[in-house]
């Protein structure tokens, strides 16, 4: 069976037995109600005809004169009671409805009211079931003469029930009618609600969706209408670094720039490559909509760390290969030449050809004086030396500066070459793409205890005032970004990468030479990323 017309027939079924449960306990508190009212009615009345002189003067002289009955009777006609019966000291009816029962004993127990108590009681007597009222009869000396006995047909009681409750069986059903159709209307919201779906088939999804979320590669973040998180599975905490609570601000899941804008839905995202923390995460964000109405949004994040990575050393690599390609032609091509000139017997020609090869050589090293002695980490002096390779195959020339001085080894070299190289390889670009000539990027490195000063200064066309602070941002960039690879991306992982150790990095005004002009200097701050040794 469907689980709303469960529900439903529940419902109904509450509601059918609360009615009767109603109806009964109201009948039997009415029922007791009028008979108490019938029962002090019948008391009042008996008052009233003991407290009637004539009537205590004729049974205090044994009413020889027989007018206790007509008094009786007048009071019988004018309250409508059943009877008023009076008796004498020992019970003996001194009036009757019934003529044929004068002089007899009253069919029930007078004890009461003529030990002086007044008492009401529903009894069954010679005129079948009453409601009766009993008070004692005193005379004037103030000693009881009898008692007075009013009761009212018990069938006036029921009379008065039954139209009674034939007034609340109207209501009643009305209100049980009321009920079925208030259930029938909830039935059909709840089937609304519930899109039509079972108990079961709801416990199904909501399992489902556990499994789907939880066991996904991408992260999901889902925002409803309020900016609210609803939802936040294990990939999505584990990229942005927090593990919200449902109901928190979607902007508290990221700091401010590109990501936040994205979760708060200040910006749209369509495959958009931001970073949070040290990772490159594309972004997408979907807003959710049902029968024309407004459900929030959904927000997918991929890792694409390693693939970046990946790519940017297969960049390298590549890059690397066409150089040495292109070198071995043009090795080719010296030898020949040599081998030329041996063979002809001009050895004067070939020694010349020597040494000007080898003065070319020296022209084109990558660092003249390879690297300061004052930069003594391994770490640092073969990063630089690679880079400077890399470089010089760019044709732009990488130096490290004179007053470079850094004791010690690095203690944190990821955090170092992150930065370090970010700076390095954006400098290297923009020399590249300068209109100066000879191109050039100086790097200067001091150590400061434990703290690390890097400065980057190339020979490139600079930076507009405008876009100092916002080269960092995720996605600017001065350069078109190739067919599939995102731009922008570097100067922000490292300005997030120093801020992480309590550092940071800016661009600040070229007031140094760099190969005659200088384009953009970057200077950078890394905490605490030295030996124990250079502090000393």
């Amino acid at each position: 069976m469907p689980f709303a017309r469960q529900v439903l027939i529940m419902q109904v079924g509450v509601v059918v037995v609360v009615a009767c449960l109603g109806y009964g306990l109201v009948a039997w508190m009415l029922d007791g109600r009028l008979r108490d009212q019938y029962g002090q009615r019948a008391l009042t009345v008996a008052r009233s005809v003991a407290a009637d002189p004539a009537v205590a003067d004729a049974v205090a002289a044994g009413d020889p004169e027989g007018a206790v009955q007509p008094r009786a009777e007048r009071v019988r006609a004018r309250t409508g009671a059943l009877f008023v019966v009076v008796t004498d000291d020992r019970g003996i009816r001194l009036s009757h409805p019934n003529p044929d029962r004068l002089g007899r004993r009253v069919s029930t127990d007078p004890s009461d009211a003529l030990a002086g108590r007044e008492v009401v009681r529903v009894e069954r007597g010679t005129l079948g079931l009453s409601a009766r009222g009993k008070v004692p009869l005193y005379g004037r000396d103030g000693r009881i003469l009898g008692e007075v006995s009013v009761g009212f047909d018990a069938r006036a009681i029921d009379a008065e029930l039954g139209r009674v409750l034939r007034e609340m069986t109207v209501f009643v059903a009305g209100a049980v009618l009321l009920g079925v159709l208030a259930s029938v209307a909830i039935g059909r919201r709840l089937k609304r609600q519930t899109l039509g779906l079972e108990p079961y088939e709801l416990v199904e999804l909501v399992h489902e969706r556990e499994a789907v979320l939880h066991g996904v590669g991408e992260g999901v973040v889902a925002v409803d209408t309020r900016g609210r998180t609803a939802v936040c599975n294990d990939e999505a905490s584990r990229l942005l670094g927090v593990a919200p609570e449902r109901g928190a601000p979607a902007g508290d899941l990221a700091p401010a720039g590109t990501l936040r804008d994205v979760l708060t839905g200040a910006r749209e995202a369509s495959n958009l490559f931001v970073t949070a923390g040290e990772r490159v995460l594309v972004v997408n964000r979907r807003e959710v909509r049902r029968d024309r109405r407004d459900l929030g949004a959904v927000v997918t994040l991929r890792d694409r760390t390693d693939l970046e990575t990946l790519a940017r050393e297969l960049d390298s690599v590549r890059i690397l290969f066409d150089a040495l390609r292109a070198q071995r032609h043009e090795y080719a091509n010296r030898l020949h030449t040599l081998s030329g000139l041996l063979q002809l017997g001009h050895g004067e020609e070939a020694a010349e050809y020597i040494g000007a090869l080898m003065e070319d050589a020296s022209r084109r090293a990558p660092a003249p004086e390879n690297l300061p002695d004052p930069v003594s980490d391994p770490y640092l002096r073969a990063f630089l030396s690679a880079k400077a390779a890399v470089a010089a195959e760019k044709g732009v020339r990488l130096d490290v500066g004179a007053g470079s001085y850094v004791p010690g080894r690095v203690a944190d070299p990821l955090d170092v070459t992150t930065v370090v190289g970010n700076l390095v390889d954006n400098a290297v670009e923009a020399a590249r793409l300068g209109r100066r000539r000879p191109a050039r990027v100086e790097v200067e490195l001091l150590g400061d205890g434990r703290d690390l000063h890097v400065t980057v200064a190339d020979s490139g066309d600079g930076l507009p005032e405008d876009l100092r602070d916002a080269a960092f941002d995720d996605g600017v960039s001065t350069r078109d970004a190739a067919p599939g690879r995102p731009r922008g991306l570097g100067l922000g992982i490292a300005r997030r990468t120093a801020r992480a150790r309590g550092g940071d990095v800016a661009f600040v005004d070229a007031d140094r030479p760099a190969a005659g002009g200088c384009g953009a200097v970057a200077v950078a701050r890394l905490p605490d990323v030295l030996g124990a040794e250079a502090a000393r």
